[in-house]
């Protein structure tokens, strides 16, 4: 994000799990699938949420099941959003956010940027794994089996997807481990 305050201990990139967050003031940034997982999931645990939303609604591309939920949930009042909003300070305590009437302030105990996930590409080009070139990076793999171009060497879940990381989650993409081990097995 390059904003004052993201590197404080309060902040994070990657959201693991909902239950340290229990009875503590959450902001998510972000409007899409972690976003939503991160916001629904907190609040579910009892934190109280705030999105900060750069565009003026909920990502389009939300998993279907998710989006008319965190959609309620604003509505409704129970995870409070901005929209057309970005994060502008983080501190201790509190952060700013600017909105269209200007600078607002909140308190706060801890920030879930979930801004953006990329894969580890970088690895999979070490490892040996084709990416396409059209700035998508999607790898090579056998969709039967999960096989990459490396032979031995298995994808699965979001990873498949390249730059597309709204594809695969870990709902729809069990089916790969089963994939995989059924090529394993069958060796």
């Amino acid at each position: 994000m390059g904003i004052e305050g993201e590197d404080l201990p309060k902040v994070t990139h990657y959201y693991h799990e909902p239950h340290s967050y229990y009875r503590q003031k959450v902001v998510v940034v972000g409007a899409n699938n972690s976003a939503v997982d991160a916001a629904l999931e907190t609040w579910r645990k009892g934190a109280e949420v705030t999105m900060i939303v750069r565009g003026e609604e909920i990502g389009e591309r939300v998993k279907y099941w998710a989006r008319p939920d965190i959609v309620n949930r604003i509505k409704e009042g129970s995870i409070r959003a901005f929209f057309n909003a970005e994060l502008r300070v983080i501190r201790a305590l509190e952060v700013d956010i600017q909105t269209a009437e200007g600078i607002t302030t909140i308190a706060n105990d801890f920030v879930i940027a979930a801004t953006g996930y990329q894969p580890n590409f970088d690895l999979l080009r070490k490892l040996g794994v084709s990416l396409s070139d059209d700035g998508n990076f999607y790898p090579t793999y056998n969709p039967d089996t999960q096989e990459t171009n490396v032979k031995g060497l298995y994808l699965a879940g979001v990873v498949c997807g390249g730059m597309d990381t709204h594809v695969w989650f870990i709902e729809n993409s069990r089916v790969h481990a089963e994939r995989i081990v059924t090529h394993l097995a069958n060796k």
